[in-house]
């Protein structure tokens, strides 16, 4: 079992930057690969950003490409997603993933941390 808190969220103005973290305990979670999604309201939850354990590979969406920097620190079990130029339609619930075997942009991970509300005002 894998848990996950993620922190860091807050309200923001346009143009701001914000840097999530998400701290994993349980298993060996240094082995897990990690993502981070988001959730507006009245939306489906879509992918943000992904990190593999294993050969570094990262992915991000299209939208936040350029401006959000997804990183790990496999010591202290923590992911981060540092958050630049956050525009309106960043506003949402972000949450943190893990999964031992699948890495992707798919509804796919195995664990999920409870969310951390990003508000950014125009």
């Amino acid at each position: 079992q894998v848990q996950l808190v993620e922190s860091g969220g807050g309200l923001v103005q346009a143009g701001g930057s914000l840097r999530l973290s998400c701290a994993a305990s349980g298993r060996t979670t240094s082995r897990y690969h990690m993502a981070w999604f988001r959730q507006a309201p009245g939306k489906e939850r879509e992918f943000v950003a992904a990190i593999s354990w294993s050969d570094g590979r990262i992915y991000y969406a299209g939208s936040v490409k350029g401006r959000f920097t997804i990183s790990r620190d496999n010591a202290k079990s923590t992911v981060y997603l540092r958050m630049n130029s956050l525009k309106p339609e960043d506003t949402a619930v972000y949450y943190c993933a893990a999964d031992s075997s699948y890495f992707g942009t798919a509804y796919e991970y195995d664990y999920w941390g409870q969310g951390t509300q990003v508000t950014v005002s125009s």
